[in-house]
């Protein structure tokens, strides 16, 4: 089969690139991860000021959130899979019981998604010959379901474990080679910095301006940071008194 002519292959739905399959749980693993132990980090290192604490806390939280954060991925994606299959088993059912009901249905929807009603009508009468094709329709015009649509959750359960493993290691770093009163600055400045580069590569698949993506991911995360810091300083007076 040949590519179409007009085929540009620098658009992202025509690359099915790795970013293009896995972009989500990259980003989202690795921005929760620089994100959440920035911010834990910060607030036991305050609260505490010993190493061996932040240090042992800090594997902690990176392998059981990483791992969290991965079983949940894995069992969402084959939730919902089980659901959409459940949902499109019902309509199936009804379109074998009720096909004259789901044809007028399927018009109404084809109106309303701005064909014209005689067009609608004849493509009504084309899907309700095929009983496969009128699933189709009904699956994304009515239930918002794309039969078949790529999900693979335990290759993306695995990007999720890895992206937020590579994340965290960004502000447990500093821990292990400066002093804890250095390594908070330099630990949340990493992270601060991690998130900004994470934006910013994400923003040669997004379309959006460098540093404006870059921007816009680290000033979320810097507010979240910032509450990891007021927490752990009032844990500090807490324990002092």
């Amino acid at each position: 089969m040949h590519e179409p002519k007009h085929r540009n292959p620098h658009f992202l739905h025509h690359q099915h690139s790795f970013i293009h399959l896995y972009g989500r749980e990259i980003m989202f693993g690795m921005q929760d991860g620089m994100v959440s132990l920035s911010g834990a980090l910060t607030g036991i290192a305050v609260g505490s000021n010993d190493r061996f604490t932040i240090l042992l806390a800090g594997l902690s939280i990176i392998f059981t959130a990483a791992l969290s954060m991965a079983i949940g991925t894995y069992n969402s994606l084959v939730t919902e899979t089980k659901i959409e299959k459940r949902i499109l088993a019902e309509e199936k059912e009804e379109i074998e019981s009720s096909l004259i009901e789901e044809k007028e249905e399927v018009i109404e929807l084809f109106i309303a998604d701005g064909w014209p009603e005689e067009i609608s009508q004849k493509m009504a009468e084309c899907a309700a010959r095929d009983n496969n094709l009128m699933l189709k329709e009904m699956a994304y015009r009515e239930l918002g379901v794309v039969p078949n649509r790529f999900k693979r959750p335990l290759y993306k359960a695995v990007i999720m474990f890895v992206a937020w493993m590579l994340g965290g290691l960004f502000p447990l770093m500093p821990y292990l080679i400066f002093p804890v009163a250095v390594a908070i600055i330099i630990s949340v400045i990493m992270a601060l910095i991690g998130l900004f580069c994470l934006g910013a590569a994400m923003s040669n698949f997004t379309k959006q301006k460098v540093i404006l993506a870059g921007l816009e991911i680290m000033i979320i995360g810097g507010v979240a940071m910032a509450l990891g810091f007021v927490v752990g300083h009032f844990v500090d007076i807490f324990t002092l008194r």
